[in-house]
């Protein structure tokens, strides 16, 4: 089931993705069970669930250590993004001006949403934690996560709109191997990464056994699992979002998540 959230002039709706593009009301609850209804609704796409938590994973991919000239980490690197970084399919990344920064990046990853309350899960029993997947961007502002941050990533990764995901929520047992996954971003039409989730170096059942480790991950939990090689930073001449782009996250089996970028608009202090 490919699941998508709509906002309508009644409201906002869990819908269910149909083969055609339309989408149909879903009646129920998103972590207790979600049924199609069967009538056809339209609205604005939003991102596909509003997360209780957002845990991201730094440097979890072997090619993208490789570029970075750093090895390879003996246990998950976890950073945070508040929740206030959520950002909807088609609307816009918006370059900080306020805590300005000129070298915004971005970085496509796998999000794995957590469907029920997870504590020391076993790598046996972890993907049955699984609720689905969708489609991430890591915005991160290199300057700020390397030298504004108090030597912590996250002021540079919890600017507003720093977190595009969508367009859907896919259920897990339509992506029975999330290791098994095409995962490519694409900037201005031009292809940047281009990987497999197979890279990654703790695959994602490690994932869910290290972070559940004595702490609780409730549903609605979403757990970002790094990038592969190709972002900006790690290129010859480093390659830095700019207002009037368009980035777009593409997973097999999920779909595109594709967001413009624009400049944060200060107002005058008169």
């Amino acid at each position: 089931m490919k699941i998508a959230r709509l906002e309508t002039n009644d409201g906002s709706f869990y819908a269910i993705a149909q083969e055609d593009g339309s989408y149909t009301q879903a009646t129920g609850d998103l972590y207790e069970g979600l049924s199609d209804s069967g009538t056809v609704i339209s609205g604005k796409l939003l991102a596909p669930l509003e997360p209780t938590n957002i845990m991201c994973i730094g440097l979890n991919y072997i090619k993208h250590a490789e570029e970075g000239g750093m090895e390879l980490p003996k246990h998950p690197i976890l950073f945070m993004k508040t929740t206030s970084t959520l950002q909807n399919p088609g609307d816009p990344i918006v370059i900080p001006r306020k805590q300005f920064s000129d070298k915004v990046d971005f970085e496509a990853e796998l999000a794995v949403v957590i469907g029920k309350s997870c504590y020391n899960a076993s790598r046996e029993d972890a993907l049955d934690y699984v609720l689905g997947y969708t489609c991430a961007n890591d915005v991160s502002a290199r300057d700020w996560q390397k030298h504004g941050g108090g030597r912590q990533w996250c002021r540079g990764k919890t600017f507003a709109t720093f977190c595009p995901m969508g367009p859907v929520l896919v259920t897990a047992d339509e992506i029975p191997d999330p290791n098994a996954l095409a995962i490519r971003s694409v900037l201005n039409d031009q292809v940047m990464q281009d990987w497999n989730t197979d890279d990654m170096i703790f695959d994602v059942p490690a994932l869910i056994e290290s972070l559940s480790g004595s702490t609780v991950l409730p549903a609605g939990t979403v757990i970002l699992t790094g990038t592969p090689h190709g972002v900006g930073f790690a290129r010859t001449p480093p390659v830095w979002m700019q207002p009037g782009d368009e980035i777009s996250i593409e997973i097999e089996g999920i779909g595109t998540l594709t967001n413009p970028v624009v400049e944060e608009v200060l107002e005058e202090v008169l």
